[in-house]
């Protein structure tokens, strides 16, 4: 089989190895959970789904102890997952795939209370729960040590007509989580909320026409902002329901990218600042300085990637796809035009830092994420890079015919430097039918130890690894 065919394809199995095959040597602090998100099928019965972000979640879970590392697989346990198996067909519209329903039955869509709760693109733990998120507003609980589902959560309690983001933000100082959720209808709104302590907050309401699609959000010590890139939808289009979800939106460069700015403590909208168009699916770290917010984000130069990323283009061997390259933003406090840099030309997807150490911090350095290497650019990701802030310097990590995934950081107990610990990341093998875990070293991205996985892990999104 090919790596679309591996990468696209379904999981057979749920299982559980008690100790996975390990070549090399896993350093004996790594004492954690690392949970993957991702699809766990494209194909229910007959029917294949579309796009990427389509699918259904399964999680896949590498626990660390001793030297060892035990793994296992489970589908979330949703209703649209359910319905699915016991019709042996697609139920449930997706971001890019409708179940073909009747014209009366399209526009029970978004707007109705049959909106799916397959949260397959993230995972976070929140208030002490383990949840999977989706950019549906349903986000799902689960057990860490079972994988079984356990509950919902949603910011809002009037599910139709509202998507969120999957990455929501985390002042740890404050203990307080914060979201966006948009509200589609006549006047559709971006409500920034914030939880802390078991109780949902609203921050603000911003009232837009045509609501853009938005993947992820920034924030910095004082602000919130939402990057709106030109990528819009008429609400009408998704009351009838004419196409599936991502499909109703259109892009019109010729808007630019408009920049919300919101006092995260007080509510307040503080500025709306323009910039060029372009397209971003993530935010990377926001800080500020006397003059100025700051923002890194992975952008793009148009919205296109969206469209690389449906499977029968994907199919195609000789495809190429669009390079997210790290830029970062300068907004002046004082002005309303947003300026860029180019920090690296290196392609980059799914990009992280040490989230936990130096979110809002000016002084991070260093970012990781999948890419495509140079010299073999037709395919999927197939390289994993580490950009230099500081000295816009960036070095990779490649083995012909295998696809890493996101490369999650995890920092050594008693580091050193912000670059002292290891990546994690789930790389298919196209030769061998597989997949492997693999831990690099994060300093100068050499291999420290890979765990063999009994079959072949399906190209997913996010991860996120839990300290024991």
């Amino acid at each position: 089989m090919n790596a679309f065919e591996l990468g696209f394809g379904r999981t057979e199995q749920e299982i559980e190895v008690d100790d996975l095959s390990v070549s090399g040597t896993l350093p004996e602090w790594l004492t954690g959970t690392l949970i993957r998100n991702g699809p766990g099928t494209f194909q229910v019965g007959d029917q294949r789904y579309r796009h990427w972000f389509d699918g259904h979640a399964m999680l896949h879970k590498f626990s660390f102890q001793k030297g060892k590392v035990f793994y296992a697989n489970k589908f979330l346990e949703t209703k649209a997952h359910k319905a699915a198996m016991e019709s042996g067909r697609i139920v449930y519209t997706e971001f890019a795939t409708d179940p073909c329903w009747s014209l009366f039955g399209k526009a029970r869509a978004i707007f109705s209370p049959q909106i799916t709760d397959d949260a397959k693109v993230n995972v976070a733990k929140i208030e002490d729960k383990y949840f999977a998120l989706a950019e549906t507003p349903i986000q799902v609980h689960f057990d860490l040590e079972t994988l079984k589902t356990v509950g919902v959560f949603n910011f809002e309690d009037r599910l139709p007509g509202q998507m969120t983001t999957v990455h929501p933000h985390f002042d740890f100082d404050n203990r307080i989580v914060y979201n966006n959720v948009v509200r589609y209808n006549a006047i559709s709104r971006y409500n920034i909320y914030q939880l802390t302590g078991g109780k949902v907050t609203r921050v603000v309401s911003i009232p837009v026409s045509k609501p853009a699609y938005l993947h992820s959000f920034g924030m910095s010590q004082n602000y919130i902002f939402l990057t709106e890139f030109p990528l819009f939808v008429n609400p009408i289009s998704l009351l009838l329901w004419l196409k599936p979800y991502i499909e109703n939106f259109k892009w019109n460069p010729g808007k630019g990218t408009r920049i919300w700015v919101v006092n995260r403590f007080t509510g307040e909208v503080v500025g709306k600042y323009q910039s060029d168009p372009f397209f971003a699916f993530h935010h990377v770290n926001a800080f500020e300085t006397k003059d100025e917010v700051i923002f890194d984000i992975v952008a793009y130069e148009d919205s296109s990637i969206l469209k690389a990323y449906y499977l029968d283009r994907l199919r195609d061997e000789h495809l190429e796809l669009p390079f997210g390259k790290l830029r970062r933003y300068h907004l002046p406090l004082k002005g309303k035009r947003a300026t860029y840099e180019v920090i690296s030309d290196v392609c980059m997807e799914l990009p992280v830092f040490d989230y936990r150490n130096y979110v809002l911090n000016s002084d991070y350095r260093y970012v990781y994420a999948v890419g495509i290497n140079p010299m073999q650019r037709q395919g999927f990701y197939n390289q994993i890079v580490k950009v230099d802030i500081e000295t816009r310097q960036d070095i990779s990590w490649f083995e012909k015919d295998c696809f890493p995934g996101e490369p999650v950081f995890v920092n050594r107990p008693d580091r050193e430097g912000e670059d002292d610990g290891v990546l994690l990341s789930v790389v298919l093998d196209a030769n061998k039918g597989k997949s492997f875990l693999i831990v690099l070293n994060a300093h100068d991205l050499s291999e420290i130890a890979r765990a063999d996985i009994p079959h072949a892990v399906l190209f997913g999104y996010h991860g996120a690894y839990f300290p024991g």
